[in-house]
């Protein structure tokens, strides 16, 4: 799919063969934060989670993509979530796995996609992302993306016995 083929990345459907990269990803505790886990996942519920990846967007209001390199080295995940196609809107978010591909301009790629996406085919009016107060880089990658903050949700999130703000992203499509 052209859409979802960038310069230097492509985002692809989840895969059966993705099973342990997503098992990784959710039950890594650094990650938790950012994803409001609490629990970790089995490799069973992960199983069935990635047997029923296939469904429409329409069904079951989310679709993860997988972010690759043009040499096919998995590189995070890009989800698109709370889908409201009724208002026309998602939520966003973005993970770039590990820290030394964080930083090369392979998440602001991926957002554009996701982005380009939306507007394009799933004919959205809006995107947005929630965001910890303290994390920068995503901060600076959705503005610089065209994301306006537009709220604070104060002490929103308790992490380490320390509440932290939140802030709301929003991109409005502009026709």
């Amino acid at each position: 799919m052209v859409t979802l083929r960038g310069e230097n990345i492509y985002l692809r459907a989840l895969e059966p063969e993705d099973l342990e990269f997503i098992y990784s990803i959710e039950n890594d505790e650094q990650i938790w934060e950012v994803s409001s886990t609490q629990t970790p996942y089995s490799r069973f519920l992960i199983k069935q989670y990635l047997e029923h990846a296939h469904k429409d967007i329409y069904e079951v209001k989310q679709l993860r993509l997988v972010i690759c390199s043009n040499d096919d080295v998995i590189l995070g995940l890009i989800d698109l979530f709370d889908f409201n196609p009724t208002h026309n809107r998602a939520g966003v978010g973005i993970l770039i796995v590990e820290k030394s591909n964080r930083g090369k301009g392979y998440g602001a790629e991926a957002l554009g996609l996701v982005k380009e996406y939306s507007f394009t085919h799933l004919h959205l009016h809006q995107l947005y992302a929630n965001i910890s107060e303290d994390n920068s880089v995503s901060i600076r990658l959705f503005e610089n993306k065209g994301f306006i903050r537009v709220g604070v949700k104060k002490e929103w999130n308790l992490v380490k016995d320390v509440y932290k703000d939140e802030f709301l992203y929003q991109l409005v499509y502009v026709h």
